[in-house]
């Protein structure tokens, strides 16, 4: 009733490396093979990892710095491109188009913007979503542009967790 006197969040970026890949936020690493889609549990758009998220409004976060690419208007979905020019892929949920971007936020990033890791990007419903949706979300490395990039494949993440590193 009073949600209008409570103050947002501030998120700062997190001060991190071009060769650091953080992560999407509070939760926790599950094998990228558990996912309920095979594009996606057999890596077929490259090298990933996901991740399970709960709660209402729980943000998305930037996991590099670069350039957000591509914006689904849904928000189901977002591309970004390093500056050393490895494209990366945050898809939230397995499906989750269907919904037409109910329970999906878009926050104040639009496409072509400049991010830094940690930045929020979309926020999720992802109690009410996961009624209805495998609501994995991958962290997908599409193009590595002959980089070697190194991922943590399980554990619990914070949002300022380091989950990979460009070399």
């Amino acid at each position: 009733m009073f949600d209008f006197f409570k103050k947002k969040p501030v998120y700062e970026p997190l001060n991190l490396d071009n060769d650091k890949i953080s992560s999407l936020g509070d939760g926790k690493l599950i094998p990228i093979e558990s996912v309920s889609d095979e594009m996606f549990a057999q890596k077929m758009l490259g090298d990933s990892i996901a991740f399970k998220f709960a709660g209402n409004g729980v943000n998305i976060f930037s996991p590099v710095n670069g350039t957000l690419t591509v914006m689904f208007p849904t928000g189901h979905a977002f591309g970004l491109t390093t500056k050393d020019g490895i494209e990366v892929l945050v898809h939230i949920g397995v499906d989750t188009v269907e919904n037409k971007g109910v329970g999906f936020k878009i926050l104040e990033k639009k496409q072509g913007d400049e991010v830094k890791a940690g930045d929020p990007i979309v926020a999720v419903d992802f109690d009410k979503l996961s009624a209805k949706f495998d609501m994995s979300t991958m962290l997908i490395i599409t193009n590595p542009n002959e980089k070697k990039v190194e991922l943590v494949r399980e554990g619990e993440v914070k949002r300022d967790s380091i989950v990979g590193t460009i070399s």
